[in-house]
């Protein structure tokens, strides 16, 4: 799935509600997080769902790996739409892509609640703060 295609998919819902229903279908999809990673260390802070993240930079293909997961239903639908645009980007992709662009694309901050937004952008910079450090290191 490319965020291109995910922009088709959200347009080709006939209502929001139907694109909440398709958010929580994308989250039930979302790779397995594993049990050992819910940790408070990987805890997204500035959610006020338990969102935990974890982003593996891979020497070999020299891209980010982003494995997530909340206690939230539309929240892991989110995630999976971060997924999307992020896993297994370089650092330099991750940092290109204007991810806010393309929510405004998809619709998502006008029908997403306050609390909701905040936690998306905690997110978010918590990707892009990890793929600066990356390009420095």
């Amino acid at each position: 799935m490319t965020p291109d295609k995910m922009v088709g998919n959200f347009n080709r819902c006939s209502d929001w509600e139907e694109r909440y229903l398709y958010l929580i279908e994308l989250g039930e999809r979302l790779p397995n997080y594993p049990d050992d990673q819910m940790t408070v260390q990987n805890l997204v802070k500035g959610c006020q769902s338990k969102v935990w993240l974890t982003l593996h930079y891979q020497l070999e293909s020299k891209s980010l790996r982003f494995l997530a997961t909340s206690d939230a239903a539309i929240v892991k639908g989110l995630l999976a739409l971060l997924h999307i645009a992020y896993d297994e980007k370089s650092p330099q992709e991750v940092l290109l892509f204007d991810i806010h662009s393309w929510f405004d694309e998809l619709e998502l901050r006008e029908h997403l609640t306050p609390s909701r937004t905040q936690g998306l952008d905690a997110i978010v910079k918590e990707v892009q703060t990890n793929a600066r450090q990356q390009l420095s290191s």
